[in-house]
């Protein structure tokens, strides 16, 4: 094997973008809520230590984060993408290849040196990504995916208990069969909850008991997927890099309410911003789509009423132009749209997606020349002044909105807008 991979797993991704440019957060207890400061979605270390779950309600632990003088943040979800962006960039400049796993993860290959060397890369690689970009990151390396995976675990477990610098090889046989005896079977990448339950029903609670079954069974059990797992555990290559990424099937959009609307008015400007924005987002990748789906609904639980619907259309052209879709979503409402309940959430999914290029057009269709000029204008001016600066006039104006998230305590956009950039004083 000429070749080892490597995990880079960012630490408590939400909570580092925050202290990137507000030194006074490094050292101080903070969460990160979700949309609407629902939910923790985000800890730091003191936090976690302190006993407060991931995904609890903020308000259920309100006092306990007072006690311990914690800063409460909303997310700032452009914020965290644009941080990641540079993560994966300055990846890029020490690695063979590259798969973005998700915001704060990536897969990487490297050269098959040593275990020291290559735990002498791992550090070079974490002071890189620390030192540009101000992410502290953990490198979990392995012959494998699923073993890095594991690795990743153990370097988690180590910096916890104070014995490692967050780098982490994994060791050869016969320790690497120590290591996957100390993994519970349940943590193994890949193995769901359905499928631990059946290797625990015969016996199997650790990595090591399971890729030591017999092939046979394991296919005849957990298919050819965990038989790829097995070997993968095994030191033998069976799940390779994402270096494209899966075609793109669908594209969402949507938001819970900061309040309950009730005004038909509002919820035309909430589906005319998601149509915009999903639009923005196909230009973004180089794609267009022909399909539009629109949806509301109010809460699930509680008392009545309760009311969800969706409906469909279909464009005569595929497009990546706002317009389009806002006027789809405009005619969607009229058929969704029912007087009296209070709805949550509202949004879009667009469908029929495929890549930007030259192809038929309808002979029935309106020419979409000028849809797209207009667009382009549209971008190249949010381009320069910042997103959102302009928009279709449909989603309303930023200070008219009264339906969006709360976000009472977002920080500045510092990467993404002009207006926003920190300034730095001697």
């Amino acid at each position: 094997m000429d070749s080892v991979i490597a995990l880079i797993d960012c630490q408590a991704f939400y909570v580092s973008c925050e202290r990137v440019f507000d030194p006074a957060l490094r050292g101080r207890p903070t969460v990160v809520l979700s949309n609407n400061d629902g939910c923790i979605i985000a800890r730091s270390a003191a936090v976690k230590a302190a006993g407060v779950p991931m995904g609890a309600p903020v308000f259920k632990w309100r006092d306990e984060l007072e006690a311990m003088d914690a800063a409460v943040l909303s997310s700032n979800y452009a914020l965290y993408a644009d941080l990641s962006r540079r993560v994966t960039a300055v990846l890029e400049t020490m690695s063979i290849d590259l798969e973005r796993y998700s915001i704060d993860e990536c897969f990487v290959t490297l050269p098959a040196l040593d275990r020291d060397a290559l735990r002498a890369l791992g550090e070079r690689i974490r002071r890189r990504v620390r030192d540009w970009v101000g992410i502290p990151v953990r490198v979990a390396i392995g012959p494998t995916k699923s073993l890095a995976k594991i690795a990743d675990e153990k370097a988690k477990a180590d910096k916890r208990a104070g014995d490692g610098t967050g780098v982490y090889v994994c060791p050869p046989e016969p320790d690497l069969d120590v290591l996957l005896y100390r993994t519970d079977v349940g943590d193994v990448w890949g193995i769901g909850p359905s499928y631990e339950e059946t290797l625990r029903e015969h016996g199997v609670t650790t990595a090591a008991e399971f890729r030591a079954l017999p092939d046979p069974w394991i296919r005849s059990t957990m298919t050819v997927v965990g038989l790829r797992l097995a070997r993968e555990l095994r030191g033998q290559r069976c799940l390779d890099l994402d270096l494209v990424g899966p075609d793109r099937q669908s594209l969402v959009r949507s938001r819970s309410f900061g309040a309950p609307v009730e005004a038909k008015a509002e919820l035309r400007q909430a589906l005319a911003k998601h149509a915009q924005r999903a639009a923005e987002k196909l230009r973004e990748e180089d794609l267009v789509a022909r399909g539009i789906s629109a949806f509301i609904t109010t809460k699930t639980h509680g008392p009545p009423p309760h009311y969800a619907d969706e409906a469909q259309a279909t464009l005569d052209e595929h497009t990546a132009a706002a317009p389009p879709f806002v006027r789809s979503s405009r005619r969607l409402l009229d058929v969704l749209y029912r007087a009296g309940p209070a709805y949550r959430k509202a949004g879009v999914m667009l469908y029929a997606i495929r890549p930007r290029r030259p192809h038929q057009g309808s002979l029935f269709g309106r020419p979409l020349q000028d849809d797209e000029a207009l667009m382009q204008a549209v971008d190249r001016i949010n381009g320069t002044m910042g997103r959102g600066t302009i928009g279709v006039a449909a989603a309303g104006l930023p200070g008219d909105r009264d339906w969006t998230m709360t976000r009472d305590n977002t920080s500045q956009h510092y990467t993404t807008r002009w207006d926003e950039l920190p300034v730095a004083r001697a």
